[in-house]
């Protein structure tokens, strides 16, 4: 589709008509020229056959076909124009006829107001079209019944009058020819342009909610693209995730504003593809701390497992990350599991959170956590220990909740050949605390 088609677009909708208007416009004016031009065929052929009175009929409606066409033009009032255009394509060849005796003696001219019910079909609709084919079925009925009284006398030659009937049927037939041919092609590039317009729509509605899904989750998504105000829910059991990169603030003292971002989207990207294959749910970032949770989504029901699982792969990245400054990186990892409150805040920049004690024990795992290691919650040790390696219980201190057991998540067991019990991702994880 080219820009053209699209500015052609887009001034049909500054000028206060639709695109099928001003198609609908630039067929009338179309027919409306080719009118034109038949009727100064038909005055000159009058003329040097010396029917005077009947020359006046083309000339009145070349002048009010031209009147119409700049009235059109200024005021783009289709309606009015079609109106009185479509009048002037009926009236005026029956008006030429009856100057000019009957049927025989114009050659059947009035077959050129068969020109007014097609062009209504085309322009404005076949049930608008109606009353424009009963009229002119009607005035043909009405010249038929008194074609005796207009009855000339002066008869033009046989010939002439043959010649006259073949040429006014090979132009009318032409016209209508010409006229569906130029409907049907500009139909036709009306509908790329509609198309085209659908089809941009639609990419930009994929993009925004795609946009959608990278902020919330998409249960929640559906519900604010349905409008909803004030999205809350409650969940009674939940596993939040922060990750922390250690000594990060020191290190983005060294490093350009570029070289940090880059850093930044390298490891939270790599985040990101973990949390979309265990079906967790990425909450946000906070400078260099990554929060997710798991148990937001229904489907996912080992959601304890899978941030285990995500959080011994996110060790395993890191430690084999180097800082641009040439260091050596480390994560430290917290999880708490229990309740929280998930809702949507904000109306235009909003953004999707979690609250409640849950998510605090969460943020004290992590920040209490050593490097290279992932510190948990007894909640969440009790889901895991028959599937995982920990270390030894550790008490820490949490602001408003006191004395906590906590412990450190070494690795999956697996039983090797000889049936001992090894911990995967263990020695990954070992390599972030050197």
């Amino acid at each position: 589709m080219t820009a053209k088609k699209f500015l052609d677009f887009d001034t049909a909708l500054e000028r206060g008509l639709s695109p099928e208007e001003k198609l609908a416009g630039d067929m009338l004016v179309f027919s409306t020229a080719l009118m034109m031009v038949a009727s100064m065929l038909w005055l000159a052929i009058y003329w040097s056959f010396g029917q005077r009175f009947s020359t006046l009929i083309p000339m009145v409606f070349l002048l009010a076909s031209l009147c119409t066409i700049v009235f059109f033009l200024k005021t783009r009032k289709l309606p009015v124009f079609c109106l009185m255009q479509l009048a002037l394509f009926l009236f005026t060849p029956f008006a030429l006829q009856w100057t000019m005796g009957n049927f025989v003696n114009s050659s059947g001219v009035s077959l050129w107001a068969l020109l007014a019910p097609v062009s209504a079909i085309v322009i404005l609709g076949t049930r608008e079209s109606v009353p424009w084919f009963v009229s002119y079925i009607f005035m043909t009925a009405m010249s038929g019944m008194f074609d005796y009284v207009l009855w000339d006398t002066k008869q033009l030659d046989q010939r002439t009058v043959a010649v006259f009937f073949a040429l006014n049927f090979v132009s009318i037939s032409a016209m209508v020819y010409v006229l569906l041919w130029y409907f049907s092609r500009e139909k036709a590039k009306l509908r790329e342009t509609v198309e085209a317009q659908t089809q941009a729509v639609s990419l930009e509605k994929d993009l925004s909610d795609r946009l959608l899904l990278n902020i919330l989750p998409e249960p929640i998504a559906i519900r604010l693209k349905r409008q909803e105000t004030n999205i809350a829910d409650g969940h009674a059991d939940v596993t939040v995730m922060f990750a922390d990169i250690v000594n990060f603030t020191h290190m983005s003292e060294e490093m350009s504003p570029n070289e940090m971002v880059h850093l930044l989207n390298d490891i939270f990207s790599e985040f990101d593809m973990l949390a979309e294959k265990y079906g967790i749910e990425k909450i946000k970032t906070i400078g260099d701390a990554y929060m997710a949770a798991g148990g937001l989504r229904s489907a996912n029901t080992q959601y304890v497992d899978a941030m285990a699982d995500m959080a011994l792969q996110m060790q395993a990245f890191v430690s084999r990350y180097t800082a641009p400054n040439g260091e050596k990186m480390s994560l430290r990892v917290g999880l708490a599991t229990g309740a929280v409150v998930a809702g949507v805040i904000g109306r235009r920049k909003f953004s999707y959170d979690l609250w409640g004690d849950t998510v605090n024990i969460a943020a004290r795992m992590s920040s209490e956590a050593q490097p290279g290691l992932t510190q948990v919650d007894a909640v969440t040790y009790r889901r895991l220990h028959n599937r995982y390696s920990f270390d030894e219980m550790q008490q820490i201190h949490v602001k408003g909740k006191g004395q906590m057991q906590v412990y450190n998540l070494l690795g999956l067991k697996v039983a090797n050949p000889e049936g001992n019990v090894v911990n995967i991702a263990q020695a990954g994880t070992q390599a972030g605390r050197v």
